[in-house]
């Protein structure tokens, strides 16, 4: 759902489970927001952002599959 996210959490050797702490939530409901079962709130990916991407942008980290190939 999120390719650069997931990207960028490779670069850095993490993994989903890893966003439990930054979260406060269990691994499984970051799985399902991760993969669009469950809606990402836009505070969570703040907190992603500035825990472990301060140097990276929402728009990028976040941008959909589907808006990968648009402009």
């Amino acid at each position: 759902m999120y390719p650069n996210l997931a990207a960028e959490l490779a670069r850095k050797g993490l993994k989903q489970k890893d966003l439990v702490p930054v979260l406060k939530t269990r691994a499984a409901t970051i799985s399902s927001k991760l993969n669009g079962k469950s809606p990402l709130l836009i505070d969570e990916a703040f907190k992603i952002q500035s825990a472990l991407f301060p140097e990276m942008s929402l728009d990028y980290l976040f941008k959909k599959e589907e808006e990968q190939g648009t402009a």
